[in-house]
């Protein structure tokens, strides 16, 4: 498929991205659609590339629980094997009479000085045992120290819980065509002065197997909105200022490039400033569609519903009449 050879010289080109210009060095898109980089760091060694405390703070829930049940139960299964080696007879108040049975109970003597709950029922004897018993409540307070500020940190970190629709459009708009998308909140976050900033990526074919990538400010309709609480639909006006100005519907589907999207507004809650990012490779932009409604009046007439399922909720359009005639569709 072949690349652009020419672009809008009026657009503004963004110099400021970080992303560089050399098109040879990329591999797939620049932004993940969840917002993270898409990229693979080497040249380090693994525990010095990677930052556990932002690791553990956005595993998903459910992993994250598991890692701390499994850390439970490891250093437990550890202790209990040092006591079982130590020897049975140093835990006085066990009444069990098979091998196993005395592994378990020294588990689970195990469990109760890991968590410092002590029943008493079992109590180390001798200066080994004792020692062995002190430093595992040491371990078990360091550990749930940890834990506590790991739950805390998960439960108190700024996070902009915003959705994008999957698919950008190229929609009807003022006589003309415009790009865009479509963002909501999901949570019942309260969320003022959003501000938005998109840029587009572009690969451009210089000849001679020579390309390179360019980034341009999209101006938008409106960067700014008061309070984010129901959809925003975030326009670029398809203009002579826009890198897309003159695109044809062909040239939008043979087009290389990303488009990076930036919101940040501010969440009450967390007297704080909120980021969220997402992008949209060409693939994922529709040529002549609109938006459907996602929001309506509630049947008791009190309420203004909001429904997330229809995000990327879009009806196709005949935009053929404001878009240019690309030179193929003219000869045909």
């Amino acid at each position: 498929m072949a690349l652009l050879r020419k672009i809008n010289t009026k657009a503004k080109q963004e110099i400021n991205t970080g992303f560089g210009t050399n098109t040879s060095a990329y591999g797939g898109r620049l932004i993940n659609k969840n917002g993270k980089p898409n990229i693979e760091k080497r040249g380090i060694g693994l525990l010095e590339s990677i930052s556990w405390y932002h690791t553990m703070l956005e595993l998903p829930l459910w992993k994250f629980l598991s890692i701390l049940v499994l850390f439970f139960a490891f250093v437990n299964l550890i202790f209990a094997g040092i006591y079982y080696a130590v020897g049975i007879e140093h835990l006085t108040g066990l009444n069990s009479t098979t091998s196993l049975n005395k592994f378990i109970d020294a588990y689970f003597f195990s469990a109760q000085t890991f968590t410092t709950v002590g029943y008493g029922r079992i109590n180390p004897v001798g200066f080994t045992t004792s020692a062995i018993a002190a430093l595992e409540a040491l371990v078990g307070l360091l550990s749930f120290a940890l834990a506590t500020g790991l739950f805390y940190g998960r439960f108190s970190k700024p996070e902009a819980f915003l959705r994008y629709s999957h698919n950008a459009i190229i929609a009807p708009y003022k006589g003309g065509a415009a790009f865009m998308l479509r963002v909501s909140p999901y949570k019942n976050t309260s969320l003022t002065d959003a501000v938005a900033k998109v840029t587009i990526g572009l690969f451009i074919d210089e000849g001679d197997g020579v390309t390179r990538n360019e980034f341009f400010r999209a101006e938008l309709e409106y960067s700014v909105v008061n309070a984010l609480t129901l959809s925003w639909t975030i326009v670029h006006p398809i203009n002579e200022e826009s890198p897309f100005y003159s695109f044809t519907a062909e040239d939008f589907a043979k087009a290389k490039g990303e488009i990076i999207v930036f919101v940040k507004a501010f969440d009450d809650m967390f007297s704080n400033e909120v980021v969220s990012r997402s992008s949209y490779v060409f693939e994922e932009v529709i040529v002549g569609a609109k938006f459907d409604p996602m929001y309506f009046r509630s049947t008791e007439n009190n309420k203004t519903v909001l429904d997330l399922e229809k995000l990327n909720s879009y009806t196709t359009v005949d935009i053929s009449s404001v878009l240019p005639i690309s030179k193929n569709a003219a000869t045909a």
